[in-house]
């Protein structure tokens, strides 16, 4: 191990200086707004080509169309990182309805352009995609033209991005300013503390059960306090989905979600009934942690505690030289970029008030940077976290120097990435662990991850879909979000837990999330996905780590049946790749259950 020290705070004023008040922040949202001025007179001039020699326009409006998404999404990042690093950030919060505005505006033109593109004939287009600009972006110039097909007429599209920025998006930044607000007072070493929701959150995972069940209840009534506005903003935002669904001729609710992430409903259904026939296997585990805790059935609060009497800390310096270490033996580039992260302060993981909870990685395209956002407290499963998210910031690495338009892939394969270098780092500490004791809580921090991703995930996809159809008939009410989420937990979980978490359709961020629907099944595909390519790389040795940057490469340019043929050989809407992946979780139970007999 290193002797070096790293800062557990990053360093934005790299990118901008100065915060909220950043002068070069505001010098760059006003070239943005230049920028968007100047695409929409060239959009709304563009005159559809007759043949393929008349592109060079279109050509242009594409590199602006380009320069502008990179601009924007610089900017979302940086007032995402403003806003997480310090929920109390006025300006930062108003730079924030600006940058949503601003987005509306981009959208609208794109939504013109992709309205102008459905206009050019067939064998035209078919001639442009041979040019060699075009052929590099062909994938996603088919997809715009596809979906642009399938939308309303541009007046009535633009219309409802207008109506998104104080509608829709309000809704989730009325959620924010709400989880902003939660807190808890309990008892720590003879003293009350106040703690914020994502520091509520970490003692979930204490080793002393009356502390998780303390915060638990108190977290519970906390969102119940809240429910009124919780569900309103849950079914508004659902609510005005549907309608735009309904207007566009879309029967089915999971068309949009399954757009997104370039995959078909088949290859969803296979997953789930994969994992469907495999929970059996899940479900004994969790009976025998139970027994473990020396309890008859675990509680909802249970699912994360530590099956140690104590738990081991990682500091963070050991938990990033853990990591780094691990990552090469995979491949120089993924430990090299891991170390660039560390030292150059891309990395937010202080415990501190005043932060929100969760994790994140964010995008800086144009600066070619990522910027990691957590808490570290110093558990196992904090490294991992980390981790994760340095998984994220290496696929974004890989593909900075591609045309923009092929680097947005969709969340199932961002996904990927992350999980990939996260099962990493959890079989190495497997691997390595000290002691009989060690090994089994840190395989046990492994299955917390497949019932995540198997059962929580699950139970989210449910809850989801149920919610969506009986929102078509009208406003439903807290009461019966809590029993559509207490039935989905109790099918996902098989009955496994004594108790369940009603209130987390209000608690769980990922439900009142805009940017993306059902923002659920790509964690557990990406799960899955990555262990088929963690056992390719445990078969592959030295030539792997290039094949996988291959595979990363093709994320933003093709669908996720195509991406899997072409670099794993497997066909996606068949269930033998996806049995074959948890058959390698089913392992660590099997590994689980003869360590504790």
């Amino acid at each position: 191990m290193s002797n070096t020290t790293y800062s557990m705070k990053w360093d934005l004023d790299s990118i901008f200086p100065g915060g909220s008040e950043s002068k070069e922040f505001a010098a760059y949202l006003d070239k943005l707004q230049l920028n968007v001025h100047t695409l929409n007179e060239k959009v709304t001039a563009f005159v559809v080509p007759e043949q393929a020699s008349d592109s060079k326009e279109f050509e242009e409006i594409l590199q602006l169309l380009q320069t502008v998404y990179m601009e924007v999404s610089e900017s979302g990042s940086f007032i995402a990182c403003l806003v997480s690093q310090d929920v109390s950030d006025k300006k930062a919060q108003l730079l924030q309805s600006k940058i949503s505005q601003q987005f509306a505006e981009i959208q609208n033109v794109t939504t013109l352009l992709e309205q102008k593109v459905t206009r050019i004939a067939d064998d035209v287009w078919n001639e442009i995609l041979q040019q060699p600009f075009f052929e590099r972006v062909q994938f996603v110039l088919d997809e715009m033209r596809t979906q642009g097909k399938e939308k309303l007429p541009l007046e009535q599209e633009t219309l409802i991005n207008d109506l998104s920025v104080d509608g829709y998006h309000a809704w989730e930044d009325l959620y924010d300013r709400i989880v902003a607000k939660i807190s808890i007072t309990i008892e720590e070493d003879g003293e009350e503390k106040t703690l914020s929701f994502g520091q509520a959150s970490n003692k979930l995972s204490d080793t002393n059960r009356d502390v998780r069940e303390d915060v638990h209840y108190k977290l519970q009534k906390a969102w119940k306090d809240q429910e009124d506005l919780t569900s309103e903003t849950l079914n508004h935002l659902a609510g005005f989905r549907l309608q735009k669904y309904k207007h566009r001729g879309w029967k089915e609710t999971l068309k949009e979600p399954l757009q997104l992430n370039r995959m078909s409903q088949e290859t969803l259904d296979t997953m789930w009934k994969a994992i469907e026939n495999q929970k059996h296997h899940f479900v004994k585990y969790l009976d025998r942690k139970a027994n473990l805790l020396g309890v008859e059935r675990l509680a909802w609060y249970d699912q994360d505690a530590p099956i140690a009497s104590s738990q081991s800390t990682v500091s963070y310096d050991e938990g990033a030289d853990f990591i780094v270490k691990h990552f090469n033996r995979f491949g120089p580039q993924m430990a090299e970029f891991a170390q660039k992260a560390f030292n150059e302060k891309w990395i937010e993981a202080e415990d501190r008030a005043g932060k929100r909870p969760g994790g994140f990685c964010t995008s800086f395209n144009d600066s070619k940077q990522t910027r990691i956002f957590m808490t570290y407290s110093g558990t196992p499963s904090n490294v991992s976290t980390l981790a994760h998210e340095l998984g994220h910031a290496f696929h974004q690495y890989v593909m900075d120097d591609m045309e923009y338009m092929n680097q947005s892939y969709a969340m199932n394969v961002a996904e990927t990435a992350s999980t990939f270098a996260e099962m990493i780092v959890a079989d190495a500490s497997v691997k390595e662990a000290s002691s009989k004791e060690e090994k089994i809580a840190l395989l046990e921090d492994k299955l917390q991850r497949s019932v995540a991703f198997f059962m929580n995930i699950h139970a989210r996809f449910l809850f989801e879909t149920r919610f969506y159809e009986e929102r078509k008939e009208g406003f439903v009410p807290a009461e019966r979000l809590n029993q559509l989420m207490e039935e989905a937990q109790q099918e996902a979980y098989q009955n496994a837990l004594s108790e369940y978490e009603p209130e987390f359709w209000a608690s769980k961020l990922h439900f009142h999330i805009t940017g993306v629907p059902f923002y659920n099944f790509p964690y557990t595909f990406g799960y899955l996905f990555s262990l088929g390519i963690y056992a390719e790389a445990l078969k592959s040795g030295e030539e792997f780590e290039q094949n996988y940057i291959s595979l990363l490469r093709d994320t933003g340019r093709m669908s996720v049946e195509d991406l899997a043929k072409k670099h794993l050989n497997v066909d996606l809407q068949q269930s033998e790749f996806w049995e074959a992946a948890i058959q390698l979780c089913v392992k660590d139970v099997e590994e689980f259950i003869e360590l504790t007999n």
